[in-house]
This record gives structure tokens, sequence and C-alpha cells, in this order.
């Protein structure tokens, strides 16, 4: 069985199946709905029911009121129609969006390595021919067997070569997927994957320097981003902070290297926190916001930035971004967030970054 959702203020009407949710239903039709953690938990997905009738699902009530429920909102990642409804929403017009639909992929993994001791780099060759489209800085679901679910991970790759997803998935201690991705998974075994989701891309048409600040396994988004900036002939600068404990974890330390050979307008900044001393190291010492500070001598303006790693990093990046005169506006993150991230407390700082 299905229904007709609509959604306003677009006056789109599209099909809604049983059991599934509004924002599933939504991105699976090209039509992008603010949204977070996909738990029920942070409230970015709230809208308001204009008409019929929903189940909230496992909405938390801290994220979704009592008041709320009587006052017909729900929380689009969790809520599944049971009549024809009506919703509204807060849907801004980005001219750099491409609003491609989510679709369900199948394939085989190709290649799995060791880019450092914590991080796999896994490259899977779709079925389909056409392969995925996405746009730099998007990233998919990747579905794991036996009930663990699903975890989201950043395309490392570029849209070009779509045919094959390129994904870096760090170990968390603990982890149940990670740990499977890297102790079990091989070569030649099926995977299924759905995608592309986000809205964390490059917005060329403001043509204006990018900054790239990415810390950890946070370089896949980076990655892709200036590869395809740096492909289809970008020329404004490009400068990536890249921020690492030490040596060993810093991959595709070499390929940065080349590329900042290669293109005159592509800068490298890499940086460790914890070198040992003594040790052959000649880059800088710090962490990506001190890095970022040094190179640009604490004024960032006029640029747009990108930020990916772990929560501390970004909020302390966003703090001497602001300090070095670049504001919200021009300062973006990835925000897909698991259930533990969306229970943490939100830095003051900034409101939609």
């Amino acid at each position: 069985m299905s229904y007709e959702l609509t959604i306003e203020p677009l006056g789109t009407t599209i099909e809604i199946e049983e059991g599934q949710t509004i924002l599933d239903a939504a991105l699976r039709a090209g039509i992008y709905l603010p949204h977070a953690c996909c738990h029920g938990l942070c409230a970015t997905c709230k809208v308001q029911v204009v008409d019929g009738e929903i189940d909230h699902g496992e909405a938390s009530t801290f994220a979704l009121m009592d008041f709320e429920r009587e006052e017909q909102k729900c929380l689009a990642c969790c809520a599944r129609a049971e009549s024809v409804i009506v919703i509204e929403a807060e849907i801004e017009e980005d001219p750099d969006a491409r609003n491609l639909p989510v679709r369900d992929f199948a394939g085989t993994v190709t290649r799995v390595e060791n880019l450092t001791p914590t991080i796999k780099g896994v490259w899977v060759q779709l079925d389909d021919a056409a392969g995925m489209d996405f746009q730099a800085g998007q990233y998919i679901n990747l579905h794991f067997p036996n009930d663990m679910g699903t975890r989201a991970f950043s395309i490392a790759s570029v849209p070009s070569q779509g045919r094959e997803i390129e994904l870096n998935i760090r170990i968390v201690p603990g982890g149940q997927a990670t740990t499977w991705v890297h102790e079990t998974l091989q070569v030649g075994d099926p995977i299924r994957m759905a995608g592309p989701y986000g809205r964390f891309f490059v917005k060329k048409s403001a043509h204006a320097p990018v900054i790239f600040m990415a810390g950890g396994s946070g370089l896949s988004s980076p990655r892709s981003m200036i590869l395809d900036l740096l492909e289809e002939g970008f020329d404004k600068p490009i400068t990536l902070i890249y921020g690492q404990r030490n040596r060993e974890e810093l991959y595709y330390h070499t390929e940065f290297l080349q590329l900042s050979q290669q293109y005159p307008n592509f800068r490298y900044v890499p940086a460790l926190s914890h070198a040992p001393e003594g040790s052959d190291w000649l880059g800088l010492h710090g962490f990506v916001h001190e890095a970022a500070k040094e190179h640009f001598q604490n004024d960032f303006r006029g640029h747009k930035a990108y930020l990916c790693g772990p929560p501390l990093m970004i909020e302390a990046c966003i703090s001497t971004l602001m300090q070095g005169r670049l504001f919200e506006r021009d300062i973006y993150t990835e925000k897909f967030l698991s259930a533990a991230d969306a229970q943490q407390v939100r830095s003051p700082l900034f409101k939609s970054i």
C-alpha cells in the first residue's frame, strides 16, 4: 500500500510506501529535507503536518516535545504515513545543489588496503554500469550483514569515477561494523549501499578561494572535492589543511604533495599534533586550527571553508575561522551524525554549521 505525500511550499506530490519514513520518501524523489542524525534525536528534520495521519515512530520526546506532537509536528526521519498527508517544511533553494535522488546499489569489493594503522581503504565496483551520480562531498549509507544495520561514510573518490566508489573507514574501538570491515571484509565480497546523501559540496557559484580543514578519516570528503575541482579546472586558490597525530596516520600525503607540484593554485599544509621529538618531520606541528591560523596569518576573509573531522576539531576550527574574520555564511561542515553525536550538546558558536 502507498499514500500520496504533498510537500509544501513546493506543492510537489510524491508516493510514500507503507512503513517508509517521510524523509526517505522525499530523498528518493530527489527532494531534500533538512536532516542530520536520522535517529529521531536531533530535531533537524522537524516538519509540520498540515493534513493527514502519521505514526511518530521512535522520535525522542526531547527532540519532539508532547506539545509539538499536539501541534501536528513530526520528525521526518521517523514519521510514517497512515493516510494521504500534506507536510510543510523549511526548504532552502541552493544554486549549487543538484538534488539527486537517493538510490539503492549493489556491488563487489575490488580492493581493500591499509591506508594507515587505523584506516582501511575500501573500493566497491557497482553492478549498475552507469554507476552512482553524486556531488563531491556527499556520503552513502553502507549496509552491514548480521543485523548490524547501516553506517554513513563519505565518498573519497570523484564523481567522474562513479562506477567504483572509494570509502575510507576508520576502526572505532568496540565498533561492531568497523571491526567487521577491518577484520572480515575481503575482495570479492558482495556489498550494498544507498546514496547519495548530504548537502556538503563546494559552493562553486561563489567563485571564491576555498579552504579545506580535515582531521583523521575526515579527509574523505575533501579529497573527493579537491580532486573534482582540479579535474574541472577550478582556477581559484585551493588550500588543504590536514592534521593527524603522527606520520603513520597521515594518508594520501604523497598524492597531495604531487598535486601541489602539478597545480599552482593548490596548496597542501599537513600538520602533526603528536610527532615524536627528534623525528624527521619537517612540516607544521600542532592541531589543524593552529596550522590554519599560522598559514593564513589569522586572516581568512574572502574564503569559503569546508570542515571535516572529529567534533572537537570542528569546534576549534570554527572558533579560529571566526577569530580570523570568516563567519557562519562561509563555513560548511558535514551534517550526518551518529546517534551518539546527536545527543551531544552543540556549540553555541553557530546555528546552521
